[in-house]
């Protein structure tokens, strides 16, 4: 439900820039400035400014992830420009929920067995299995994957495919 509640969301902003920044050719060139650059370690290098062209959106491993392309500069803390790059493919994921979809739900009432003599009484049993998707959940990734082949790779396929019809329409 909150995948749900964040995705919506997420439309609702994203079809509502257009209305919000009026001056701009692709309501979807999000501007960058002072974003935090960290090396390998984790240690700050400096910052990034420039835009970010988004051009496609897709539904990788249960993940909403948006294609695009990086112009912008990097300077380092003493405010010298230390790299510029321009037009670089990037992949930035959306949203950081991680995804989940039901494999089995079984709820069965009381049962009562009588084998020959033996009796076994049992209270109801409900037994839900989920698989997790996400980084390093392999059979998650792969009963989810199986779970969705018919229906358009989950409602995270579907969004992206919303989202790219907005793309071209506002393009």
């Amino acid at each position: 439900m909150n995948k749900i509640v964040l995705v919506l969301t997420l439309l609702a902003c994203l079809v509502a820039m257009p209305l919000a920044a009026p001056a701009q050719t692709n309501p979807f060139n999000i501007p960058l400035n002072g974003v935090p650059v960290n090396n390998l370690t984790g240690g700050l290098i400096g910052t990034l400014t420039g835009t970010l062209d988004i051009t496609r959106f897709f539904n990788q491993n249960g993940q909403l992830s948006a294609l695009g392309l990086l112009t912008g500069t990097v300077t380092n803390t003493a405010g010298q420009v230390i790299q510029t790059v321009t037009n670089l493919p990037v992949t930035v994921p959306i949203t950081n929920a991680q995804g989940s979809c039901p494999i089995l739900t079984l709820d069965l009432g009381p049962l009562h067995l009588d084998l020959l003599g033996l009796v076994v009484d049992l209270n109801a049993i409900h037994l839900n299995i989920t698989a997790q998707q996400g980084s390093g959940n392999l059979l998650g990734n792969l009963l989810c994957a199986v779970a969705n082949l018919l229906n358009g790779s989950g409602p995270l396929g579907g969004i992206a495919g919303l989202l790219n019809n907005i793309l071209r329409i506002l393009g």
